[in-house]
C-alpha cells in the first residue's frame, strides 16, 4: 500500500463577507431581550493590527446547559435559541454578538485570511474560568457584557485546541 502524505490546505478566507453572512446571524438573541448579553471583541493578527475579513462561528449551551437542537438555525424567528450564531468583523477586527450566558464557556471556530485551517478555542466567563486558560476569559463589562479579544499569534496568543478528527 502506498503511503499517502498530507499536503497543506488551501487557505480558509478573505472571502466571508460575501458569501456567509445572513440576517441576523450574530443575534441568537434580539438585543435588549431578557437575559441578552453582548460578547464582543476584535481579531488581532500577529502584528496586533485587526484582521478586517475574519469570520467568527459561536457555539453554545443555554442558562440551563442544554445545547440546543434546533433546526433551520439560518432562520432567525427571534424566539428559538439556536445556541448557534456568526459574525463576520468590520475593518477594524470587531466582531460581536447578542446571546445568552451559558453556564461554563462559548465554543468559537475561527476563519480568517492566511489560516490553512480553521481554529478553535472556548470564551469562559470570568467567575467561572479553569486555571490556565488566562487567554481564553472573557473580561466582564460594566454594562454586563463580555469582551473576548482572539490573538492570532504573538505573545498574547489565544490557546487553540484541537479536536479528534478535525485538521
Amino acid at each position: 500500500m502506498p503511503d499517502h502524505i498530507a499536503t497543506p490546505g488551501q487557505t480558509v478566507g478573505p472571502f466571508f463577507h460575501y458569501a456567509l453572512p445572513f440576517p441576523g446571524d450574530r443575534e441568537l438573541v434580539r438585543r435588549g431581550s431578557a437575559g441578552a448579553v453582548r460578547l464582543h471583541g476584535y481579531v488581532f493578527d500577529g502584528a496586533g493590527n485587526g484582521v478586517p475579513d475574519a469570520l467568527l462561528e459561536l457555539r453554545q449551551a443555554d442558562p440551563h446547559s442544554v445545547v440546543p437542537e434546533v433546526e433551520g438555525s439560518l432562520r432567525r424567528d427571534g424566539a428559538a435559541f439556536t445556541g448557534w450564531g456568526r459574525s463576520t468583523t468590520d475593518p477594524t477586527g470587531h466582531y460581536w454578538f447578542s446571546t445568552l450566558e451559558p453556564p461554563d464557556f462559548f465554543a468559537i471556530t475561527i476563519f480568517a485570511r492566511g489560516l490553512l485551517n480553521r481554529l478553535f478555542t472556548r470564551i469562559y466567563l470570568p467567575e467561572g474560568a479553569p486555571d490556565g486558560s488566562s487567554t481564553m476569559v472573557a473580561a466582564r463589562e460594566p454594562d454586563g457584557g463580555l469582551r473576548f479579544d482572539v490573538h492570532l499569534q504573538g505573545e498574547r496568543e489565544t490557546v487553540f485546541l484541537t479536536y479528534p478528527g478535525h485538521q
